[in-house]
């Protein structure tokens, strides 16, 4: 059994990954797949996360029963007498993020047509047949 969960990751991820895992919340997959999958998944999940998180979770013979792997994540695994726990960081660590607008935006945005944006508002003046002007 294994548990798959993103954050910040590209939707064709997403996608990608419900071939073999069930998707039961956003960014949560779970499955029972064997060791050559979950570890084949594992490294195309490390090449398509790009900037986003990933934390994989899985049952193995250990003393706790489970072991995991992590990628782009602010914690630290560390092994403590054969378990395997955690670390939050001491310093706070400063995470270079990208600026300005998502690709996702910048794809969306050049595909509306030019008519798609708002329109100035059309005043009409009306006369009065009485007045002479």
């Amino acid at each position: 059994m294994m548990t798959l969960v993103l954050s910040a990751c590209p939707a064709g991820l997403r996608g990608d990954l419900t071939k073999w895992l069930l998707e039961i919340s956003p960014g949560v997959f779970v499955g029972r797949v064997s060791a050559r999958v979950r570890d084949q998944l594992w490294e195309r999940t490390v090449a398509l996360c790009k900037d986003g998180r990933a934390l994989l979770i899985f049952s193995a013979a250990t003393e706790q029963g489970f072991s995991y792997r992590t990628h782009n994540h602010e914690w630290e695994p560390v092994d403590c007498d054969g378990m395997l726990l955690l670390r939050r960081p001491t310093q706070p660590t400063k995470q270079v993020r990208r600026t300005g607008w998502s690709t996702a935006r910048a794809q969306q945005r050049s595909r509306r047509p030019r008519w798609a944006a708002p329109r100035p508002a059309a005043t009409k003046s009306y006369q009065n047949e009485s007045d002479p002007g």
